[in-house]
């Protein structure tokens, strides 16, 4: 069965057996009607996932490849802070009238910094690092600028990759890993879809810096369920599980800036059913 589902089912069931409650406290997230949004929480969860042996994408519901895709090339190809460059609607919330998130996400990625080597963004550093500095044990992105955050719409939650080459004996080829670092997670809405994006951006880093891809590893300050949400996770944790789907990459891009959301698939996808208008709390 699917290790994504089984690790998923796992953290669930520890939040909501072992979690503690926010209601009644202070907080920020809102219902759409206005009422606070209280959460089920568990502090520091960390998942680990061997891309080498399967692809980590749900089969107890869709996740959809391509979207989740998009979206992290949006933040660490196209280096964008609009939604006019996102095929999809789930930042729609935080735009304003020209669609801009503010100085968040892409746009912090895109900023040029000068280092020894010259003027280069966070993106190219990192793969010019792999390229050239496989390893060094500061290929790193931070998103999280105390200095630009009074102009952010949202502060970033997925705001810290940290990557890591290793070297397996008997293997030419070195080993690309990566750490993603996140403060908060809507787990119900977007465990699976970061998990995926993040999967992706490690292949096609592997690909196009020669390496094979190894170690993904998740770490979560605040991994939480919303209290509309707890009947829907408790719901899909009892979901039959089917086995892992074939991850594709199309092998001849070799340049990072030249991949598509059309350039990764999935073959022998089984899946539930879809969970329909999930509430979102703002």
């Amino acid at each position: 069965m699917s290790y994504a589902d089984q690790v998923f089912v796992s953290m669930c069931r520890d939040i909501l057996e072992n979690g503690t409650s926010t209601e009644g406290e202070k907080v920020r997230p809102h219902w759409e009607d206005g009422t606070t949004a209280y959460t089920i929480k568990k502090f520091g969860v960390v998942n680990r996932y061997d891309l080498r042996k399967e692809f980590p994408i749900f089969t107890l519901r869709r996740t959809a490849l391509k979207s989740a895709t998009d979206e992290v090339l949006w933040i660490w190809q196209k280096k964008s802070n609009n939604i006019k460059d996102l095929s999809s609607h789930i930042w729609d919330s935080w735009a304003d009238e020209t669609g801009s998130i503010g100085k968040a996400y892409g746009y912090q990625l895109g900023v040029k910094h000068q280092y020894k080597e010259g003027m280069m963004d966070q993106v190219d550093r990192v793969i010019y690092d792999l390229k050239n500095n496989p390893f060094s044990r500061r290929i790193m992105t931070n998103i999280y600028n105390h200095h630009d955050l009074h102009e952010m719409h949202l502060y970033p939650c997925a705001y810290s990759m940290t990557f890591n080459v290793t070297q397996r004996k008997g293997e030419d080829k070195l080993t690309l890993n990566g750490i993603l670092n996140q403060r908060s997670q809507d787990v119900l809405t977007a465990n699976n879809w970061n998990v995926v994006q993040y999967a992706v951006l490690i292949h096609m880093l592997a690909q196009v810096c020669d390496m094979n891809v190894g170690e993904f590893i998740h770490v979560i300050a605040d991994a939480h369920i919303y209290d509309r949400h707890v009947d829907l996770v408790k719901e899909l944790i009892t979901r039959e599980q089917h086995p892992a789907p074939t991850f594709w990459l199309n092998p001849e891009i070799k340049d990072f800036y030249k991949f598509t959301k059309d350039d990764v698939k999935v073959e022998n996808y089984v899946h539930g059913p879809q969970i329909e208008n999930i509430p979102v709390a703002i």
